[in-house]
Formats: C-alpha cells, sequence, structure tokens
C-alpha cells in the first residue's frame, strides 16, 4: 500500500489513449472514476500529432501526465504498447488496484482481461463506437456521448429571480448600495453525482458524507460555500430533484425525489 494512500482506500489508474478519443471526453472520466476511490495516476499517451495539438491543453488542465510515444515505423501505433506496459506496472507495483482506460479501442480487451485476472477492477469510459470485445473485457462500461459535454451545469430557476433583484438593486446608483443579500445557488452537477452514486445502489441512495467525498474528488475546490449555503446539508434541502433521509443511526442519505413521494420528502425535511 503506498505511503500517502489512507488505509482502505481504492487507488485509480486512468490511463488515456489519446490517440482513439476525444478531448473532450476527460472530464466526464475523471467524474465518472471519482465514485470508485483516490486517482493516483493520470495519463495520457499518444504521438507528437495527437499531444502537441487538440489535446496538450486538455491533459495540463486536468495535471495529466502526457506520455509522448513516437512512431518508429508508418502504421504502427507505439502507444497502446506504452500503455499496457505502464497499466501491469503499476498492478505489480500495488500503485494503482482499479484503471480506467479511456478508449474505444478494442485491442485493449486483451489488457484488461489480463488486469482482472490478476483481481483488479476495470471500467472502460469510451465512446458509442466502443466493440462489444471491449465492453465486455471491462468489469464496467460508462458511454460518453459528445453532445453530454454541452450541458453546462447551471443553476436551477429559483436563482433567476434573486439575480434580478440584485441588478436592479445596481442600477439605483443615487443610493448608497445595500448589503446584498446572499444567493443560495444550486448546481446542476450536484444531482447528476446523486444519479450516479445512488444508481449504483439497491437503495437507490448515497450517504450524505459519500457524496460530499465525491464531489471533492471531482473537483478539490467545491464548497458549498461558494454557492452560499453553510454546508452540503444545507445545500442539498433547497433541492426540489433531490430526496434527504435522517436514518435510524442519525446519519443523512440522499437519493433522487419521485414526484409522487414530495409529501414524504417535505416531512422528512421537516
Amino acid at each position: 500500500m503506498g505511503a500517502f494512500t489512507p488505509a482502505g482506500e481504492t487507488r485509480v489508474a486512468v490511463l488515456v489513449d489519446c490517440d482513439n478519443v476525444s478531448p473532450e471526453i476527460l472530464e466526464h472520466a475523471l467524474r465518472v472514476v471519482a465514485q470508485f476511490g483516490r486517482v493516483v495516476l493520470r495519463r495520457g499517451y499518444g504521438n507528437h500529432g495527437t499531444l502537441a495539438n487538440k489535446w496538450q491543453e486538455a491533459l495540463v488542465r486536468l495535471a495529466f501526465t502526457p506520455c509522448l510515444q513516437y512512431q518508429y515505423a508508418a502504421g504502427k501505433n507505439t502507444s497502446d504498447i506504452a500503455l499496457a506496459l505502464d497499466a501491469m506496472e503499476a498492478l505489480f507495483d500495488h500503485r494503482a488496484d482499479t484503471f480506467c482506460l479511456v478508449t474505444s479501442d478494442s485491442d485493449f480487451a486483451y489488457l484488461c482481461r489480463k488486469l482482472r485476472e490478476r483481481g483488479a477492477t476495470v471500467c472502460i469510459v469510451g465512446e458509442p463506437k466502443t466493440p462489444d470485445a471491449l465492453r465486455n473485457a471491462s468489469d464496467q462500461f460508462f458511454e460518453w456521448r459528445r453532445e453530454e459535454h454541452f450541458q453546462e451545469p447551471v443553476a436551477e430557476q429559483a436563482d433567476k429571480p434573486a439575480a434580478k433583484a440584485e441588478s436592479s438593486a445596481k442600477q439605483e446608483t443615487a443610493k448608497p448600495e445595500p448589503s446584498k443579500p446572499v444567493v443560495k445557488r444550486r448546481p446542476r452537477f450536484v444531482v447528476d453525482a446523486v444519479s450516479l452514486l445512488a444508481g449504483g445502489t439497491s437503495e437507490g441512495k448515497v450517504t450524505l458524507s459519500a457524496l460530499g467525498q465525491y464531489l471533492k474528488r471531482t473537483d478539490p475546490a467545491f464548497s458549498p460555500n461558494a454557492y452560499g449555503h453553510s454546508g452540503l446539508l444545507d445545500m442539498i434541502r433547497t433541492y426540489d430533484l433531490l430526496h434527504l433521509i435522517q436514518e435510524n443511526g442519525g446519519h443523512w442519505t440522499v437519493g433522487l425525489a419521485a414526484k409522487e413521494d414530495e409529501p414524504a420528502e417535505h416531512a422528512a425535511h421537516a
């Protein structure tokens, strides 16, 4: 076990086949793997033409190590071999026990099988073109569609009146500007996080602490205070799309709210 990894925490390696997929897939992949544990390896593999152009900004911004592989002969993809060797090395060195391969290339199906034979968990994040041979070689397959990248997380409709009131206050230049009320915002990515985490459970819910840990993994700068809330519990209470439950032990769990459950949700909040 690594010296800087808390006991019992899963160590995740995210290895990206940059020659095969689009840079827009990268953020989606990080959101997906954050549910499994702490990402300890972030590497992007590609040739000079790939890494020097469209992938450069994405790898730098998201703190990936670029692994440049020159093509020694035309038609030979050395990046795939480098990715596979690094994956096996990370497994044998016990640096990672869960692997996320970001690719749609079925050539990695054998690597997936070998990693799983050695006890590792393997997930694939790929595009719709991903062949069944690769999908079925993994423990979980997460499909990314290009249009998902353009669905920006925005505050829900309830925030708009507050924004208009703030704009009107700025226009009253003749009077001293009063103290601005705190605007509580409800970004959509919190609902998406609950949907992802709770969707994989039989109960359809996730603990509040696990949700907070996941949100921190996806964005180390995440804080409910930045959205006008005193804490994560206070933040979740403002969502009509989420259902809060205080369990017998006193801890809180969160799930997606169904329309017919609205009265029960209000009762739980009371």
